[in-house]
């Protein structure tokens, strides 16, 4: 019998969905919204021995790209009669250790928590009330990506602020865990290691992009923070600046915190220093503007590997996964540039193949090795749907 959960995966800027079933872990049907927001956007959708379903059009917010995925569905098939929903919610706070089944008390808190996660929590939440109009008796239960860096030690978690501040629930708390959780698992198995006793470095890049320290399993710091502003540079987003900056700019540009906050958030990052948020354009140009973006980028996250190898003291190894992780080997290669020292090294012919396989770039018998691991959130999160549905 058919157990079909679907999956949604809202992010800041795309929709991925998965028709995904339970049982047996085949997918009937998924799909990707791209470029939400932007002036073309593009859904591809992919059922079951039929050729793919495209429509390329502007999806000015996330409802209309909700709409069209029901569309695509009744177009192309199959049926959509899951059994559950399950949704990737980005900000679960302190409340939220695990997935949970979705109900109102569950959808205020997470709107509660919106202004930690304004990119995601609001977006998250169209497609839960989206989901629960259209299948108002199927459970549906909510993923937190917060919930793997619930075993942050609190020297990790903790920010050095005022103690109201950290009463007030100020602290870090990390993002990308449902990736993260993926990866994990698949990093152990790919090296053949228990992975009780396996120190990794998880770098997920895309149009957000975070780096994990990860020792045994269990999340030990990372680099997004309170927000998921904080860390590495991404498409629309600063990473790590002067927390001294939003005062500066309310004596010099009279703008407010909020008006700060937006633009570290949605102007910020690889849209600021080259115009354009994706990756693959940036790349494909070649201008001052773009390749000293490329720089500022990839030195960044370098700067975070260096630190949790010191924080580690041995690493197993560093995993690429996400969009930019997992297809751009011009980036993999410069973030780990001149760490051969520390037994990092990226074989070139290995790191430009081109595959969607998991698999090893790094040099044949290197002290560290570099894998590249296409990330599964949506199987990660129908597997964390089912559990709590059989719990």
């Amino acid at each position: 019998m058919n157990s079909p959960i679907l999956v949604l995966n809202t992010g800041s800027s795309s929709i991925k969905y998965e028709l995904i079933d339970s049982r047996t872990r085949t997918r009937s049907a998924k799909g990707l919204i791209e470029r939400i927001g932007q002036e073309q956007g593009r859904l591809t959708h992919r059922g079951a021995d039929r050729p793919p379903y495209v429509s390329d059009r502007r999806f000015p917010g996330h409802a209309e790209g909700l709409d069209a995925m029901m569309e695509a569905f009744t177009a192309a098939g199959p049926e959509l009669a899951p059994v559950a929903v399950g949704h990737r919610v980005v900000h679960g706070g302190t409340r939220f250790a695990e997935a949970v089944l979705i109900d109102d008390e569950v959808i205020a808190a997470i709107e509660e928590l919106a202004p930690l996660a304004p990119l995601h929590n609001p977006v998250n939440l169209t497609g839960i009330r989206l989901a629960r109009k259209v299948f108002p008796e199927v459970p549906q239960v909510a993923v937190f990506d917060t919930a793997f860096h619930r075993t942050l030690p609190p020297e990790a978690y903790t920010y050095a602020v005022p103690r109201e501040w950290r009463e007030l629930g100020v602290r870090r708390f990390g993002f990308h865990g449902t990736s993260c959780a993926y990866v994990t698992r698949r990093a152990a198995a790919l090296l053949g290691r228990d992975l009780a006793g396996l120190n990794l470095i998880v770098l997920h890049l895309g149009n957000g992009a975070s780096a994990t320290a990860i020792s045994g399993g269990r999340s030990v710091d990372t680099s997004m923070g309170m927000t998921p502003l904080e860390g590495l540079v991404m498409g629309t987003r600063s990473g790590d600046v002067d927390p001294a900056l939003a005062g500066y700019l309310a004596r010099a540009s009279d703008l407010d915190a909020q008006q700060v906050e937006h633009a570290l958030s949605h102007r910020a990052g690889l849209l600021a220093l080259t115009g354009s948020r994706d990756m693959r354009e940036v790349r494909a140009r070649n201008d001052d503007e773009a390749r000293l973006a490329l720089q500022i980028y990839t030195r960044r996250i370098r700067k975070y590997v260096g630190a949790y190898y010191a924080l580690l003291g041995r690493v197993d190894g560093i995993v690429f996964t996400g969009g930019v992780g997992e297809h751009d080997a011009a980036t993999r290669a410069a973030c780990l540039a001149g760490l051969d020292r520390l037994g990092i090294a990226v074989d070139a012919a290995l790191n430009q193949t081109e595959s969607g396989e998991e698999r090893e770039v790094s040099l044949p018998g290197a002290e560290v090795p570099v894998l590249v691991i296409p990330t599964d959130e949506e199987w990660e999160i129908a597997s964390q749907t089912l559990a709590r549905l059989a719990s």
